[in-house]
C-alpha cells in the first residue's frame, strides 16, 4: 500500500512540503509506502470545458495534470498539500485539481473512487480552514472517504524552521499520517474479507432551471 502526497505549493522544499515530510516520515513508520508529488513552478491553465477528456480519458492540455493522473492509479490513498493564498488554496492547485478531477472522472477504472484522501494547508497565520474546505469538497465529489487528525490539519509558519517549531501542529501531521494508514489497513482486510463495494446507482442530473 502506497499513498501520494501532492505538494501544491510553488516552493519544492518550504512550508507545505515540510508539512508532508513529517506524513510521509509516519506513513513509512506504519509500514506504507509514500512519495512526494510537486506541481511545479510552471503555471498550471485552469479547465476550459471542452469536454474532450470524456473521450480522450485524459486532459486535452498533456501537461503535468496528465502526469498526475496516469498515476494516480498506481496509489492508495492521497494527501494534497497548499500554501493559503488570500484565504485559500494557490491557483495552480486550484486549476490542478479542477482538471485532474474532471479529466479522470471518465477513467476506467477510477483512480480516485473510494481511496481515502485528506488535506492540509500551511499559513503564516489564518486562512487554513477555509482552505482546507475548498480541497475536501474535491473528495466528497468522488465518494473519497476524507481522513481526519484531532485538529484541522493545518500547520503554521512562514519558513520550514518556523513550521518545525509548530509542535502541535507537526502532531497533527502524525495523527493524520497514521489515521490514514489505520484506514488503508482496514480496506486491505475489508478487501480479502470479501466485503464488496458500494452498490453504484446511474447519476442523476437535476437542474435546477428547465
Amino acid at each position: 500500500m502506497k499513498v501520494l502526497l501532492v505538494n501544491g505549493s510553488p516552493n519544492k522544499n518550504g512550508c507545505t512540503y515540510t508539512a508532508l515530510s513529517v506524513i510521509k516520515q509516519t506513513l513509512n513508520e506504519e509500514g506504507i509506502g509514500a512519495d512526494i508529488f510537486h506541481i511545479g513552478k510552471k503555471p498550471v491553465g485552469g479547465c476550459i470545458a471542452c469536454y474532450q477528456c470524456s473521450k480522450k480519458g485524459k486532459c486535452v492540455f498533456d501537461d503535468v495534470v496528465n502526469e498526475f493522473t496516469a498515476m494516480a492509479r498506481d496509489y492508495d490513498g492521497f494527501i494534497f498539500g497548499s500554501p493559503v493564498y488570500y484565504s485559500g488554496m494557490n491557483g495552480n492547485l486550484k486549476s490542478f485539481l479542477d482538471r485532474a478531477f474532471f479529466s479522470s472522472g471518465s477513467q476506467d477504472p477510477d483512480p480516485f473512487m473510494y481511496k481515502p484522501a485528506a488535506a492540509i494547508a500551511s499559513a503564516r497565520r489564518a486562512g487554513t480552514t477555509s482552505t482546507l474546505d475548498q480541497i475536501n469538497k474535491f473528495f466528497m465529489i468522488r465518494e473519497m472517504p476524507v481522513v481526519s487528525s484531532r485538529y484541522w490539519n493545518m500547520v503554521h509558519g512562514s519558513s520550514p524552521e518556523q513550521v518545525m517549531q509548530d509542535e502541535e501542529g507537526l502532531q497533527i501531521m502524525r495523527v493524520l499520517a497514521r489515521n490514514m494508514a489505520w484506514m488503508l489497513k482496514l480496506r486491505e482486510a475489508g478487501d480479502k474479507a470479501g466485503v464488496p463495494m458500494p452498490k453504484q446507482e446511474e447519476k442523476l442530473y437535476t437542474n435546477f432551471i428547465r
